[in-house]
């Protein structure tokens, strides 16, 4: 049996850089996953979006979308979705607040005010 090639991942330091406005997942408690194969043979969140088993490679007027359709077509967290204001917010909430620029037994702001 012929051993499974290991998916190239995008990730690099709980972000993908390649893409412009992708968010930083560090420090929100979210853990970034690698790319996956689904049920179709179609690898999921490597960013290349080129297998060969895909339905974007036979793609026509005739095509039903919902084929496409379904969490095994997202991935959790590559997804396009996390470039968005909104999701890029959800994931500022879950940031501590105490991170990146503070000092707990420090008072940065002492005369400052």
């Amino acid at each position: 049996m012929e051993k499974e090639k290991e998916i190239e991942s995008p990730i690099f330091n709980e972000t993908q850089p390649h893409q412009i406005h992708a968010p930083s997942f560090k420090g929100t408690g979210i853990e970034m996953k690698p790319p996956f194969v689904n049920r179709y043979g179609v690898v999921i969140g490597d960013s290349k979006y080129n297998s060969p088993n895909s339905p974007l490679h036979e793609w026509s007027d005739e095509t039903d979308p919902s084929v496409m359709a379904g969490d095994e077509w997202v991935h959790p967290t590559n997804d396009i979705g996390w470039n968005t204001p909104e999701n890029r917010a959800l994931l500022e909430e879950k940031r501590s607040e105490l991170a990146p620029f503070a000092h707990p037994d420090k008072d940065v702001g002492y005369g400052t005010d």
